[in-house]
């Protein structure tokens, strides 16, 4: 089984897992579409259950009930977690858990990925992984640093005529010829 606690989307993995363990719990004889559509209308689950969790599961039923059944099996729920962490999430996937608030994610962290999702799907298979956002979260952060090392370089003139202070021990590049002569 994949490790679904590593990585950014882990919120995502135990979100849904969590909310299916709790619909679980409520219906022991197997968890159906209707089921869960009931589930989300109860008042007394107002407090307890991730309407948002709860709204991809209903949304997604079909997809995630691989054998037809009509109920959602704790192994269907496994393998769609093992399938997200492994093969990560769509742009639409990601943007439905984005509208409904519920990614484990913050604003910003979610709109970054959104908005950069096309360059974080380095394969180009319509899906981003833990991985990939990572490996673009690092590849970002070495940019912006060399992009303020080479702003520093072109821009950082003290270097190369002094800092302005009236220290005699200031030096510059420029200096060197006049230290000689004033000794």
């Amino acid at each position: 089984m994949a490790n679904n606690n590593n990585g950014i989307l882990s919120g995502i993995y135990s979100g849904l897992k969590s909310t299916y363990s709790y619909l679980a719990s409520q219906y022991p004889e197997g968890l159906t579409l209707e089921k869960l559509n009931e589930a989300r209308t109860k008042t007394s689950n107002y407090n307890v259950l991730n309407q948002s969790f709860a709204s991809y599961l209903q949304t997604n039923f079909t997809n995630i009930d691989k054998d037809g059944d009509g109920i959602i099996t704790s192994e269907e729920m496994d393998n769609l977690s093992n399938l997200i962490s492994t093969r990560g999430l769509t742009k639409d996937e990601l943007t439905q858990l984005y509208a409904s608030g519920s990614s484990g994610l913050s604003e910003s962290t979610m709109t970054k990925i959104i908005e950069h999702f096309d360059e974080m799907d380095t394969n180009h298979d319509g899906r981003i992984t833990s991985a990939e956002i990572s490996a673009y979260d690092i590849n970002a952060s070495r940019m912006a640093v060399e992009d303020e090392f080479n702003n520093r370089k072109a821009t950082d003139m003290s270097v190369f005529y002094g800092d302005g202070s009236s220290s005699s021990d200031t030096y510059s590049l420029l200096s060197y010829k006049y230290k000689s002569n004033n000794s």
